[in-house]
């Protein structure tokens, strides 16, 4: 007897349940919420201490239990609060790459009261100063690499492996004994600013709540336990079986944050960190590791399935592979099912607005609709509007909207912007879609001017803003380029003004150090006639494509 999509959702949601529902009311408006989500980070990470010695985070040849990784974060949160003046609503910046000590530093400015910012470790040093001062941040915690470029911002630093390191001393002497630091938190307290560009450039800061990371890990949870339940599997011997992810992208990303970091402190699973992703060294975590999901970006497993040496390790562990954060290749699950046929591949969606996860497609859906991006998790409502807001009919394409407890409280002092795109308890996601008659949601384009390669944004606006700055250039527009791998990579049309000259080599030179490298586009048109462009004075970036790329 096949099981539908409502029987499972009742039955997991059903009163007592771990997935239980309850209506709760945020910003004025009511919302369906995981009724046993943790309600704020400090309750979250110290749930964690009844895991006790179980492995929590593996990098390298360390290792860090659960028990242990509490004691450190409760010690540096009371060093925030004592040593640095820390108090409840301070904005505190981590900057780093994903070591054990940027886990550790956010979980001790979240327990401190504090909002935590992580910073974009590929940023340039201008990048990185603008989001210390957007964000007026109190304390910065950095690796040496990012403590470098920041030197001249003026705040306290606690630096952690690198020349400046003052991590141990800070941090003195850690107690078997050591509590929180006393604080009132509640749901609704801010608790993140992740930044995210926007279409002008500049990026904007999302400023998530306690209840939104509490939310997270449930939504992503909901979403496993949904897969094991379509394909008629047992689900708590399934939520038994302890996971052993492999971290395959940033920490300052939301999918590395909230989809993966917070699921596995919620689960009690183990984390493998990497120094950066390199598929080789990957292959050989999961043997040595027993990784049992990786979850990435589609880029992490396009190359992973690509390796030469993937029929030389043992695998075997690996029950699952799971990205999102871009547009996924079509031959990418073609290449899941012919390489490790009994995985179960997914596809996510979500946005920084939505603290990662917010609709999933896997299993056997993914099989049967591989360009859907899948059914909303049961707390998210998703729907499809025109440019004035109102609802279409199933199968149209519009706006992709949606609503639930995951959905941010806004932008750190961007009324306007808030305003926006947060309209009457509603995301407004930018993105255009259709949803079809079984509730699956497509997404036909991006609204929003930007390009996804390997799961980074790259805002076109700030890339040509740059470009515009040379001397030579009178008109530039970046455009996406199809990359089986990558996803997309940046691509550059450009005109010089009358008399100049200048190569793409040159062009790029002059991007280096203005903005991030993987920003730089990795090829230019130069083109004499001047740019196509609509009544309104913007870009035809679609006849663009077509005329360079003839898509």
């Amino acid at each position: 007897m096949t099981i539908t999509h409502e029987q499972v959702q009742a039955q997991l949601t059903a009163p007592g349940q771990l997935f239980e529902m309850e209506e709760v009311e945020v910003g004025g408006h009511k919302i369906r919420a995981w009724k046993h989500a943790p309600a704020t980070f400090r309750a979250l990470l110290e749930s964690t201490r009844f895991h006790g010695d179980k492995v929590f985070v593996v990098y390298e040849d360390e290792r860090i239990t659960y028990e242990e990784h509490f004691r450190l974060a409760a010690t540096l949160a009371n060093r925030l609060v004592d040593d640095y003046g820390v108090r409840k609503g301070d904005r505190v910046a981590v900057a780093m790459r994903n070591y054990p000590e940027w886990i550790v530093a956010f979980s001790a400015v979240l327990a401190a009261g504090a909002v935590a910012v992580p910073l974009n470790a590929w940023w340039t040093e201008q990048e990185l100063a603008y989001g210390l001062d957007d964000s007026g941040a109190k304390v910065v915690i950095a690796d040496g690499e990012r403590a470098a470029r920041m030197a001249g911002s003026g705040l306290p630093m606690i630096v952690t492996r690198g020349e400046r390191a003052n991590w141990a001393q800070v941090l003195g002497e850690v107690r078997e004994d050591v509590t929180l630091p006393q604080v009132e938190l509640g749901p609704d307290d801010p608790a993140t600013i992740f930044y995210t560009s926007g279409t002008t450039g500049r990026s904007k800061g999302a400023l998530g709540s306690h209840r939104n990371l509490g939310q997270a890990p449930m939504t992503v949870a909901y979403a496993m336990m949904r897969t094991v339940a379509m394909a008629g599997r047992d689900v708590a011997a399934a939520a038994a079986k302890r996971r052993i992810t492999l971290l395959t992208v940033p920490l300052f990303h939301v999918t590395g944050c909230f989809a993966v970091l917070m699921t596995t402190m919620f689960s009690g699973g183990g984390l493998v960190l990497m120094y950066k992703w390199d598929p080789k060294r990957a292959l050989e975590l999961i043997e040595h590791e027993k990784v049992t999901v990786m979850s990435g970006v589609p880029t992490n497993a396009w190359q992973l399935l690509s390796h030469p040496d993937l029929d030389k390790h043992d695998v075997s562990s690996l029950g699952s592979i799971s990205y999102g954060g871009a547009p996924a290749p079509p031959k990418l699950l073609e290449r899941i099912t012919e390489t490790l046929p009994d995985r179960t591949p997914a596809n996510g969606y979500g946005m920084t607005e939505t603290t990662a996860l917010a609709i999933y497609n896997s299993g056997a859906d993914y099989l049967a609709k591989p360009d859907s991006i899948g059914l909303p998790i049961a707390v998210v409502d998703a729907k499809v509007c025109d440019p004035l807001g109102a609802e279409l009919p199933r199968g149209e394409v519009g706006e992709l909207c949606l609503r639930g407890p995951i959905v941010i409280m806004g932008y750190w002092n961007r009324p306007e912007a808030t305003a926006e795109t947060f309209v009457d308890g509603w995301l407004h996601t930018g993105d255009l879609a259709r949803i079809d008659e079984d509730g699956f949601v497509y997404i036909v384009d991006r609204a929003k001017d930007m390009v996804i390669r390997g799961g980074e944004n790259v805002y076109c606006a700030e890339v040509e803003a740059a470009l515009f700055e040379h001397p030579a250039v009178d008109d530039a527009a970046v455009i996406g380029i199809p990359d089986d791998e990558l996803g997309e990579q940046v691509g550059a049309v450009v005109r010089l003004r009358a008399g100049s000259a200048a190569t793409g080599e040159e062009l790029r030179e002059f991007l280096r150090g203005r903005i991030a490298a993987f920003k730089i586009p990795v090829r230019f048109w130069f083109r004499e006639a001047e740019l196509p462009r609509n009544p309104g004075g913007k870009v035809l970036k679609t006849l663009l494509r077509k005329e360079t790329l003839g898509l």
